[in-house]
């Protein structure tokens, strides 16, 4: 793998390149075989980039991109792998207060080991994912869930992916704090990272992974496409926080696959705030085993004309499971949120409990919801709801609290507040919670 990802480097480090990002990509592929050795990943990264080619970008034309037009982002050049200072780089743009966390720092992807604290603990094992080949759960679950999607995205991540981290939890493990990684986007120059990432929790272990999304001050506009594969097996437990306070310059395609096995959970916290122009998340669960249990919450705060999507998939697959959805958009100024829930309920899958929810605030008569909860079932003794509301800011509520000698910022953020409160109380930790909290008042135009 890592020979793969030294061709790559030596084609591509600091060279701009005319044309779209497409014929970039075609153009770096074909000249990085020229340095590929003979290993199990090459053909499976060369399936993967047949397929993108063959489809190319997702346009508005597909159903599942009606409403996210990626033109502007793929129609220019890019540095395809960035040369960065990272002595320049400050990790504290991602600090949480009171957040006792090992840490990893990304840098554009690459596990930089200098600004990471990772105290050891047996039975966690935490990798650059470019070293991690011979790790047995990375042989076994490496590109076994996401790659089955019809995502062509993953496919180009898994073709020409350069960095990332690979964490494992053994059996039985209880890891002691959680797990924060730092993603930091940093450049000078407009450039284009992929990073993959592989979480594999074993039977009866239990983590918190918190990630954070950040630029780096002055950095050139820059775009992502990332794609996490998570495996909870066997009465496992892992809490996975994500949180989005990038500048504006960074733009963000993410595809989060969960697979999970019986009495595992599963907890995901979405959460985006003012800051990223361009944010896609795909967020499928598996639900593939007996008395599995996944809940998905999601907080987007929206500003100016940021553009925020999440499509989740949760899918039912066997009997007597349960899943909870709760997404809640606040969109201000011209910003827009997208939300398209789908849950399935297979035909063997008996005794479900499926609940979604999304709720949108809209501040600002320019401000844009697209919603679409879909349920989809095929077996006959379950319990399902989904629903969706649409609403303005209550200007009569903020009255009644002004008149009552409480300030207008003020007011704004009690209300904004008790409208998030639903997800927000869902929090599994508290100082997350907290800090949550905060930027969503911070945020507020």
């Amino acid at each position: 793998m890592g020979n793969l990802i030294d061709g790559l480097t030596k084609n591509n480090m600091s060279t701009l390149v005319a044309e779209s990002l497409y014929q970039q990509l075609v153009n770096s592929f074909e000249e990085s075989e020229t340095f590929q050795v003979k290993s199990e990943l090459a053909d499976l990264r060369r399936e993967a980039f047949e397929r993108f080619q063959k489809e190319g970008f997702p346009t508005v034309k597909n159903e599942e991109w009606k409403y996210t037009n990626l033109h502007s982002l793929v129609n220019k050049p890019y540095v395809l792998n960035v040369e960065t200072d990272v002595d320049r780089i400050d990790a504290s743009l991602a600090d949480i207060p009171s957040l006792d966390a090992h840490r990893i720092v990304l840098v554009n992807g690459q596990y930089i080991l200098a600004f990471s604290s990772l105290e050891d603990e047996v039975g966690l094992v935490v990798k650059p994912i470019d070293e991690a080949y011979g790790e047995t759960n990375f042989q076994k679950h490496y590109a076994q869930y996401a790659d089955k999607t019809d995502n062509v995205l993953v496919q180009l991540n898994t073709a020409l992916q350069t960095s990332g981290v690979y964490i494992s939890v053994a059996a039985g493990k209880v890891v002691s704090k959680p797990i924060h990684i730092i993603h930091i986007a940093a450049g000078e120059s407009p450039f284009f990272a992929q990073t993959r990432n592989l979480i594999v929790v074993e039977p009866s272990a239990e983590i918190e992974v918190v990630e954070s999304f950040v630029t780096q001050q002055g950095s050139a506009p820059n775009l992502h496409n990332k794609v996490t594969e998570i495996v909870v097996q066997e009465n496992a437990k892992m809490q996975h926080y994500y949180l989005q306070t990038a500048e504006s310059s960074s733009a963000y395609i993410h595809h989060t696959e969960i697979y999970q096995e019986k009495y595992s959970l599963y907890n995901n916290y979405n959460c985006n705030l003012p800051g990223a122009s361009f944010v896609r998340h795909n967020i499928n669960v598996r639900l593939d085993a007996e008395n599995v249990e996944s809940h998905l919450y999601g907080i987007n705060l929206t500003d100016n004309k940021q553009f925020v999507d999440n499509h989740t998939v949760v899918d039912h697959l066997k009997p007597h499971c349960e899943s909870y959805e709760w997404y809640k958009n606040i969109p201000q100024d011209e910003s827009t949120a997208v939300f398209n829930g789908k849950i399935f309920v297979r035909e063997d899958a008996q005794k479900t409990n499926a609940f979604q929810q999304n709720n949108n605030m809209l501040i600002g008569d320019k401000s844009t919801v697209f919603t679409k909860p879909q349920l989809e079932i095929f077996a006959d003794d379950v319990k399902c709801s989904h629903g969706c509301t649409m609403g303005q800011f209550d200007d009569e509520a903020l009255f009644y609290l002004r008149a009552r000698g409480i300030g207008e910022e003020s007011a704004r953020i009690l209300l904004v507040h008790a409208f998030a409160f639903d997800v927000t109380s869902r929090f599994s930790n508290a100082v997350i919670r907290t800090y949550v909290e905060g930027l969503v008042a911070k945020g507020l135009s």
